[in-house]
């Protein structure tokens, strides 16, 4: 990216993920944009009573962000709402909180995702929509670690390239992926064949499936956030089953 591409941004798609008040009037948005990733924005004067903006930079809602400047932390210039997106409540809210604290601790500043921010979008929307809000959160989470690199090979050994089979037990090793469960010499995360072949599918209908998932991709996780606690999951953890 140019510096002068940087300079000035015109009607970008964006969700703001999280915002604090920085000085008397004004606003810090982190923000995730479609064609320049996460970045820091300040809103100045967002918090006059008057402001255009007051009222506008809510979290879930589908945006059109302008901006301009090169430094870390850039300045908002206008703000359009796009609509169309049903507002998230009760555990719907809560899933999309983790949503956004997964994406401002994984992705990096200034890189672009564009397959992701349209899933996400299409994950706020099923949240909205749905009731089934475990299944969706491992949809996002598989997706949020192929899109960063860290791809599940869920399918196959890590060593043999076997097919996995759905009646065996296996170990799932985060730095190698599937291996089979040979006692206790082996290290992992114990998980069904059946388990890893329905997530390939995002198949989390099944209990044990549903169980088995969500232990394995919370293990990941905490792997790739490298000790950072993920403050939603522990409110809800012991809420809901997700």
């Amino acid at each position: 990216m140019t510096a002068a591409s940087r300079q000035r941004i015109q009607d970008e798609p964006a969700f703001v993920l999280h915002s604090h008040p920085f000085r008397e009037t004004s606003l810090i948005l982190d923000v995730f944009s479609r064609s320049h990733g996460r970045l820091a924005l300040v809103a100045r004067g967002a918090r006059r009573p008057r402001s255009s903006l007051r009222g506008l930079l809510l979290g879930f809602q589908p945006l059109l962000l302008s901006w301009f400047g090169k430094s870390e932390v850039r300045t908002l210039h206008g703000a359009e709402w796009q609509g169309g997106q049903p507002y998230l409540q009760g555990t719907a809210l809560m899933c999309g909180f983790y949503l956004n604290e997964l994406l401002l601790n994984l992705l990096a500043r200034d890189d672009p995702h564009e397959q992701l921010f349209d899933y996400y979008r299409a994950t706020l929307k099923r949240l909205a929509d749905q009731s089934d809000h475990a299944a969706t959160l491992r949809c996002f989470e598989k997706h949020l670690l192929q899109e960063l690199g860290y791809a599940l090979v869920l399918e196959h050994e890590a060593d043999s390239g076997k097919a996995v089979r759905p009646e065996l037990c296996y170990l799932y090793a985060v730095d190698r992926g599937v291996l089979p469960d040979e006692g206790a010499e082996s290290s992992g995360i114990p998980v069904l064949g059946k388990t890893l072949l329905d997530m390939a599918k995002d198949d989390y209908a099944d209990p044990a499936t549903a169980q088995q998932s969500k232990q394995l991709m919370r293990a990941l996780l905490n792997h790739h956030l490298g000790g950072r606690t993920l403050h939603t999951r522990e409110l809800i953890k012991d809420f809901q089953k997700l």
